[in-house]
């Protein structure tokens, strides 16, 4: 397993890196993202959604568990793969995972699991997982009670620490090079 520690220093920011892992995927390849409630994961899946050139509307799946976004074919990558987004948050087992039938769609999409450690990985021998953390303590000018309003818990401008680790053969060699300097430059 190869990994790279990324200091990110605001939600425009994720949305750069997230564009930039877009250019890398391909239909069957898996993101399992961790992280707690704010920590960006939703912003991270929308902009990657917009990277993929997939429907607008990437809202976590919290209540439906999951959502596909089909490929637009006007949209920045056409014919491209769909964007398959789960929630796993309330999911307890690799079986209830199975029950969503995500084997089903794999092949032909981008799925990306928010909450999935320790509940996906038997999906693909190949995948991503993005670790996403809140940087505490970062210095935000909070003497405004209103400077945030409007803004979810993740467009919040404080820092995060992402870390992209690689899994399996999909992400060896030239393949995780390539990826790890674009995200590096993004």
């Amino acid at each position: 397993m190869e990994h790279l520690d990324i200091t990110v220093s605001d939600p425009d920011h994720t949305r750069r890196l997230a564009h930039a892992l877009a250019d890398y995927l391909s239909a069957g390849d898996l993101l399992i993202l961790t992280g707690e409630l704010g920590a960006g994961k939703t912003t991270f899946t929308r902009s990657l959604g917009h990277g993929l050139g997939v429907r607008e509307g990437v809202i976590s799946p919290t209540f439906v568990l999951s959502r596909v976004h089909p490929n637009l074919p006007d949209g920045k990558r056409p014919g491209g793969p769909d964007l398959v987004h789960v929630d796993a948050y309330r999911l307890t087992s690799p079986d209830e995972i199975d029950d969503l039938d995500l084997e089903y769609s794999l092949d032909r999409s981008v799925t990306v699991v928010e909450w999935g450690k320790d509940k996906v990985e038997h999906l693909s021998e190949s995948r991503l997982e993005i670790e996403l953390t809140r940087v505490t303590g970062d210095l935000l000018d909070l003497s405004d009670p209103h400077a945030f309003d409007g803004l979810d818990d993740e467009d919040v401008p404080e820092s995060r620490e992402m870390r992209v680790i690689a899994v399996g053969p999909r992400w060896r060699g030239s393949a995780w090079a390539s990826l790890q300097q674009a995200l590096q430059q993004a």
